[in-house]
């Protein structure tokens, strides 16, 4: 199955990138496809993930647990703060 993530602010400075794909298993969590961008991407990420809000196709992720569907979009969303 596949899924896109998308990165923004300190996430997206940890991966290097905005947007990838990640190969999972049908019937994997959200905490599959973050153990997968994370053994991708390394230290660096995964200091950041801890902070970070998720969006599962724009609605935002109470559970880690919760399984996307193929096709679906992931946002990793770090605090941010400014005025």
């Amino acid at each position: 199955m596949r899924v896109t993530v998308r990165y923004f602010a300190a996430a997206r400075a940890a991966t290097g990138v905005e947007t990838e794909h990640a190969e999972i298993p049908d019937g994997a969590s959200i905490d599959d496809v973050l153990a997968a961008v994370t053994a991708r991407h390394g230290e660096q990420l995964a200091r950041v993930l801890p902070a970070c809000s998720l969006l599962l196709d724009e609605v935002a992720v109470h559970s880690r647990s919760t399984r996307p569907a193929e096709g679906a979009t992931i946002d990793v969303l770090p605090p941010f703060a400014g005025g």
